[in-house]
């Protein structure tokens, strides 16, 4: 072998030791966290109601516990699975030092040590975002709203950037967004919009962004090209479709239908297929025109209608828990959450963790997992939120 062939390309064999460890001790951490032998007990226990002869008799009942059994399970068979490949890489790692002491080292092998290391970090990463899920809804499904706020036009296209933003989002997670209800700003934008997204922990990812989000750019609805700042509100519900879960009385709802927009041409409606459901006593109003009939969209609303009215309990307890503690908290279109700033600067900044990034267009194209895992962390080890500067 000749000596150029004895350098090996890439990292120090003794750092990738080094990070073999690191991921060893979070393999170890999480596995307190996760506890297997809980989990195998509650595998078991579940797959024993799942073979009774009449588990499927209580449709509702037995989809909560397939559900449950099949998160479970998975999670189970990927701990393990990680935690041995991890427990192998970190013998890669030691037998890379030894061939680079012996002159024998390659840099194929180099490189095959830095590509199992940077997969398992990855799948380590999503593991250990399963921890922070611990309500009663976060490993559902959500409905998130989009309102645009203060700042007319640019408001209203401050709204729909953000609805792509989070689409895009959702594809990079291969998680399935479906808009229900889209309502167009009259110049540019949508004054608010209505999509569900269904995936794993898809209501515990998305409640990190709820909150109003401001947008401080050059304005291109302005002639004057001066400084615009605009505001849109998320809300974020956990999607229910159970209607044992909450009882709405019918007579406590407003319900209207209305033609639903269209292409146009052929394609436009000629029946009133929308619908929108007002619930009296709380005020609050779904609407949905996405699906080909009116009964199917009352369907998709009353569904809407529910999560919605589990979010306002669900902050109701928030808000008494804050209260408890001693907290200020307000949710809502006064809880401003984060700062896009294009002008006069680069910045996207979390206003609870303090999070932030210069590079806004990623922002923009989906990157949100760091600002959402930055919230999740500050709520599970109880921070306070860190404010504007």
């Amino acid at each position: 072998m000749s000596e150029e062939q004895r350098q090996p390309a890439g990292p120090d064999p003794d750092a990738l030791a080094q990070q073999a460890g690191r991921l060893a001790e979070r393999v170890a951490l999480l596995g307190e966290y996760l506890d297997p032998n809980v989990l195998e007990t509650r595998v078991a226990e579940l797959e024993v109601e799942m073979g009774a002869g009449d588990f499927w008799d209580d449709q509702a009942r037995a989809a909560k516990v397939s559900a449950e059994h099949a998160r479970l399970s998975g999670r189970l068979t990927e701990y393990h699975a990680l935690a041995g490949d991890v427990g192998d890489l970190g013998e890669l790692a030691a037998m890379a030092r030894e061939e680079e002491r012996a002159g024998s080292l390659t840099p194929e092998f180099v490189t095959e040590v830095v590509d199992g290391l940077d997969r398992a970090e990855n799948r380590l990463f999503v593991l250990e975002e399963s921890r922070l899920f611990g309500g009663e809804h976060d490993a559902g499904d959500a409905v998130v709203t989009i309102q645009s706020g203060e700042g007319g036009t640019d408001a209203q296209d401050w709204a729909e950037m953000l609805l792509r933003m989070y689409l895009r989002w959702a594809e990079t997670r291969g998680m399935t967004a479906t808009v229900q209800d889209r309502l167009d700003g009259g110049e540019a934008g949508i004054k608010s919009a209505t999509f569900t997204l269904a995936g794993t922990n898809a209501y515990g990812l998305m409640s990190a962004e709820r909150g109003v989000h401001r947008l401080v750019r050059l304005s291109p609805f302005d002639s004057a090209n001066r400084r615009q700042t605009s505001f849109a509100a998320v809300q974020v519900a956990p999607l229910v479709t159970d209607e044992a879960v909450i009882e709405i009385d019918d007579k406590d709802l407003r319900i209207d239908t209305y033609r639903a927009s269209g292409a146009g041409g052929q394609h436009v409606n000629k029946t009133d297929s929308a619908v929108r459901i007002t619930h009296l006593p709380s005020g609050v109003v779904v609407q949905c025109q996405n699906e080909r009939s009116q009964t199917q969209n009352r369907a998709t609303a009353m569904s809407m209608l529910r999560s919605r009215l589990v979010e306002l309990e669900l902050q109701r307890r928030e808000e008494e828990s804050a209260r408890e503690r001693g907290e200020s908290m307000t949710i809502g279109f006064g809880s401003q959450i984060r700062s896009y700033v294009i002008h006069p600067y680069a910045m996207v900044k979390d206003l609870r963790t303090g999070h932030e990034t210069g590079n806004t267009q990623a922002v923009f194209d989906g990157a949100l997992d760091p600002f959402m895992r930055a919230e999740l962390e500050r709520r599970a080890k109880g921070l306070a939120v860190v404010g504007e500067d």
